[in-house]
């Protein structure tokens, strides 16, 4: 067996337009050299931020005919990584993936995609957010954003803090059950940004430019470069620092061209993060 070659799931929705979710998923885990299967929770013509009229389709009532297959079959995978799921039916879905289709000393891997800027994201609820909190404190691995981080432990948000209130916030997430810890978007000054990693009990921070304008997907960016990084054996400070790294990049690639609000153009950096995988 090609102990390099990992096979990943991913699960999350198909924004066919718009660059995010497994639109990006699948190109960054397939360029970090992994075996890439994909689990659509939905399918939208466009992703929702910015655009009108768009079409869903929930595909939450093929996902247990879909597992239910792959466990006859007796696929399992290396690592499952989860972004966007719908409700909260999902959400058990893949509570029963981990148990059951992650192989021995895989890992399981949550980005609790649900809230951004204080508020949680108008199709999400408090029951969703309760769900959402016994998937994350599951998994092996969670990457919030300081929002998501305030609801999955109950915690005040602010738009401005300190040190003590991130380090607050981290030990509010341990204490839930979080195991490993990946909080992106941690800014102690105007023109920085960076990710602060808790693991094996300390806490490391990386900090790099701030990008003055905001993209829509490079949340997805970002987690997907992570999950691709640490897959090839990069250590958890080492990967976020490197899909930061990465994520930048896209954004300042992106910038300036007024026709490309829709996302960011990761496409032509993949030789980027091939080269920093190395």
């Amino acid at each position: 067996m090609d102990m390099d070659y990992r096979r990943i799931l991913t699960v999350q929705d198909i924004s066919c337009f718009g660059q995010c979710s497994l639109t990006v998923a699948l190109p960054i885990l397939s360029a970090a050299g992994h075996e890439t299967c994909i689990l659509p929770s939905a399918v939208l013509s466009t992703h929702t931020a910015g655009f009108t009229g768009y079409t869903v389709r929930d595909l939450t009532e093929d996902i247990p005919a879909i597992t239910a297959h792959w466990k006859k079959e007796q696929i399992s995978f290396d690592a499952i990584y989860t972004g966007y799921l719908g409700s909260t039916e999902q959400i058990d879905y893949v509570k029963d993936m981990l148990k059951t289709l992650v192989r021995p000393g895989g890992v399981s891997i949550v980005d609790p995609a649900m809230a951004d800027g204080g508020k949680l994201y108008p199709a999400f609820d408090q029951p969703f957010v309760e769900q959402m909190k016994t998937l994350a404190f599951s998994a092996d691995i969670i990457l919030p954003n300081i929002t998501e981080a305030c609801f999955l432990t109950d915690a005040e948000y602010r738009e401005t803090y300190d040190e003590a209130y991130i380090d607050d916030l981290l030990e509010k997430l341990r204490t839930a059950g979080a195991k490993t810890v990946v909080l992106t978007g941690v800014s102690f000054t105007p023109d920085t940004t960076g990710v602060m990693v808790f693991c094996d009990g300390k806490k490391q921070y990386y900090r790099h430019k701030k990008h003055p304008k905001g993209s829509h997907g490079t949340g997805d960016v970002y987690a997907s470069a992570f999950v691709g990084a640490y897959l090839c054996g990069k250590s958890v400070y080492d990967a976020a620092g490197i899909a930061a790294d990465y994520t930048l990049r896209c954004i300042e690639r992106t910038a300036g061209d007024a026709d490309h609000w829709y996302g960011v153009k990761f496409e032509p950096v993949l030789p980027y993060l091939i080269e920093r995988l190395k």
